[in-house]
């Protein structure tokens, strides 16, 4: 995918994707960098750019509109997926009784008001 990226420094490279992470460090071949002024050029076959040192990145529309095409199908394929019992971080009902002894529950005496749980609890004054 050809792509424009500048840097802070004002320098800008064109090239071809290779690699991207999640750190936004890019790997661009087929290579053409501009100086800050414009007046120089070096072709170079590949390069490595850090993501720290990016200002911005000019992508082809036709990329941004297939990205969100698939970003749609996999929230469809996600949805329709669905099926087990809470979902997310709870685990359903495997989890709907645990909890009971952090600030409160059945044994726990009335002048303690706010100290709930084992790692400090919140005190109310």
């Amino acid at each position: 995918m050809p792509m424009l990226v500048e840097l802070k420094s004002g320098e800008t490279y064109n090239g071809h994707l290779v690699a991207c992470d999640d750190w936004m460090n890019i790997h661009l071949k087929e290579v053409i960098c501009t100086s800050k002024d414009g007046d120089r050029f070096w072709k170079m076959p590949e390069c490595y750019i850090r993501g720290g040192i990016i200002k911005y990145l000019r992508i082809p529309d036709d990329v941004i509109d297939k990205v969100k095409e698939d970003m749609q199908v996999s929230r469809m394929r996600n949805r329709n997926q669905g099926g087990g019992e809470g979902g997310g971080r709870g685990g359903g009902a495997r989890n709907k009784f645990r909890g009971a002894h952090r600030g409160g529950g059945p044994g726990q005496r009335a002048d303690r008001i706010g100290s709930g749980g084992h790692r400090g609890g919140h005190k109310d004054m």
